[in-house]
């Protein structure tokens, strides 16, 4: 896929990196467009939603934009009028159909985290709570917040060893999964960073 904006959450990653997609007239999602960049060898790729203009040879026209993410959810489509965008930049245009796109991602990640397994309102509370803390001292000590953060990372790696091994034990890949809100893949490397382990094995 050529290079595109896209949007992604701290939680989730790239397991729901999120991107505006788009729609020909036909209901297909077309390939990337390449540059020509004069050397004979091919130009970039990209898949950004505003070069989908029609206005150079082999460039299709969108017809319609929605939200895509990398888990296979899309979101409604948001048709394109060419009859009132004119001689308008899509870029300019089509902004609020964007918009549009990346408000109804956030409602997918949104499901996402309704979805995942819930957390005790008191851990909730207390992560919030530190992350306030750390961010105030940072305030009159960067490197006491930053000594801070470190010792909270220390404690996430040691709190979450044995809880890493049981899931493994516990649970398939799919529900792991499922409960992290992550893909499979990103899944395993949580619980192998957590328990120490190869994620090759």
């Amino acid at each position: 896929m050529g290079e595109r904006e896209t949007w992604t959450t701290e939680e989730f990653g790239t397991s729901h990196e999120g991107a505006v997609g788009v729609l020909l007239a036909d209901g297909t999602v077309p390939g990337p467009v390449y540059f020509d960049s004069g050397s004979g060898a091919g130009g970039p790729s990209v898949s950004q939603w505003n070069v989908y203009d029609g206005r150079f040879t082999r460039v299709p026209r969108a017809a319609a934009l929605r939200a895509v993410c990398s888990c296979g959810w899309t979101g409604e489509e948001h048709a394109l009028d060419w009859d009132e965008i004119g001689e308008q930049k899509l870029a300019e245009a089509g902004a609020g159909a964007a918009d549009a796109c990346m408000e109804d991602w956030d409602g997918h990640t949104e499901e996402v985290e309704r979805s995942a397994i819930p957390l005790p309102e008191t851990v909730t509370t207390l992560l919030t709570q530190l992350g306030e803390e750390i961010e105030q001292l940072a305030k009159t000590s960067p490197l006491a917040a930053l000594r801070a953060a470190r010792l909270l990372e220390v404690t996430a790696v040691q709190a979450g060893y044995w809880p890493a091994h049981d899931a493994r034990r516990d649970t398939s890949p799919e529900q792991a999964a499922a409960a992290l809100g992550l893909n499979e893949d990103a899944a395993r490397r949580l619980m192998a960073r957590f328990g120490r382990w190869s994620p090759y094995r």
